[in-house]
């Protein structure tokens, strides 16, 4: 998998593609709306590399001080805090995981997956409608805000899944982050499942393809609330919505949740019961309420999540530990291929 341009600290110049440096004056602003919140037989594609380059890029948004001040200050000039390096990372080793698994089971042949990173995103107060959205920005508003500023930089695209890290621990409406329809998955054209209000396959635009894939990723509610074991997995998570559908799924795991393609797995160590979890199902292991137990990630999903669905759900009574793998699982890599594979050779 081929790595971004990256500096040592994993960052670019603080000069968006205009060539417009951002201010701190602009940083400091942004904070308040700094939010963000997302079946067929397997086929043996053998499109050619240059067919079968997707990119993922991820963009550091705003980090107030009170961010900085957990976080360190190490990247703090160019807005890359190690937790944003760190889920950089993850997304990076998850991704080429996907790519190892299509390859080890001859298919997906030449794929490259390019993860890169983008200049700073800021959240223009101006887009805020009201005081609500002022304080803490709906999902769907980060979202599109995000959008609106990737469509000013030409920076779209149908093969490209853009990652938006913020750091906005106490926006609830956010949560631990998402996508959203109809750019929730790469090469989707709305006739998918990735859009519920799509037009129907026989209409004049149901198979065009949208400009590519966006998600949002709270880091700041996984640092601030739980723990760099779950920021990882979050990051995971989001990123790899947009290379899931519904149909892929089911396909994988008779579930059309791709939550359920994750697994938690008790096992015993020396000193108690532990959960181990893998990335899409983070925030879904659990019981549907706040959490206490040690190491849990403290709040539960609201999307699609059925214990009895999962890969593999060993519960969650007696644990005394739990614990977060940054491994996807094979269903998740199996549900992963499939889609790359039908997306890459229409």
């Amino acid at each position: 998998m081929a790595r971004g341009d990256r500096q040592a600290d994993g960052a670019e110049d603080e000069t968006d593609p205009d060539g417009r440096v951002v201010s701190r004056r602009e940083l400091l602003a942004s904070v308040g709306g700094a939010g963000a919140a997302s079946a067929a037989a397997p086929r043996t594609t053998r499109a050619t590399a240059d067919a079968s380059r997707v990119r993922v890029r991820v963009y550091p948004g705003p980090v107030p001080l009170h961010g900085w001040a957990h976080a360190g200050v190490a990247g703090m000039h160019r807005d890359w805090p190690l937790p944003f390096r760190d889920g950089f990372d993850a997304i990076e080793t998850a991704l080429e995981r996907v790519r190892e698994y299509a390859s080890q089971h001859s298919r997906l042949e030449g794929l490259e997956v390019d993860v890169e990173r983008g200049s700073p995103v800021r959240y223009p107060l101006s887009a805020a409608d009201s005081p609500g959205e002022f304080v803490a920005p709906s999902l769907s508003t980060v979202l599109e805000t995000f959008r609106e500023q990737l469509a000013r930089r030409d920076v779209l695209a149908e093969l490209t899944t853009h990652v938006l890290f913020c750091w906005s621990p106490f926006n609830y409406r956010v949560g631990y982050g998402g996508t959203l329809s109809p750019n929730a998955a790469i090469g989707s054209s709305g006739d998918d499942g990735t859009d519920e209000t799509a037009e129907t396959a026989d209409s004049d635009t149901a198979r065009t393809p949208v400009d590519g894939a966006l998600a949002v990723v709270n880091l700041g509610a996984t640092e601030i609330w739980d723990s760099r074991a779950v920021t990882r997995n979050m990051a995971i998570h989001e990123t790899l919505h947009t290379f899931l559908t519904p149909e892929v799924a089911a396909a994988v795991n008779d579930s059309p949740c791709d939550h359920d393609l994750g697994v938690a797995v008790q096992s015993e160590v020396d000193d108690g019961r532990r959960l181990q979890i893998t990335p899409m199902a983070t925030s879904y292991a659990g019981p549907d309420r706040i959490r206490v137990a040690d190491g849990a990630a403290r709040f539960a999903g609201r999307g699609c999540a059925n214990h009895d669905a999962f890969s593999r759900h060993d519960g969650y009574e007696n644990v005394d530990r739990w614990e977060y793998t940054a491994t996807p699982t094979d269903a998740t890599l199996e549900a992963a291929t499939r889609y790359l594979e039908r997306t890459l050779s229409q």
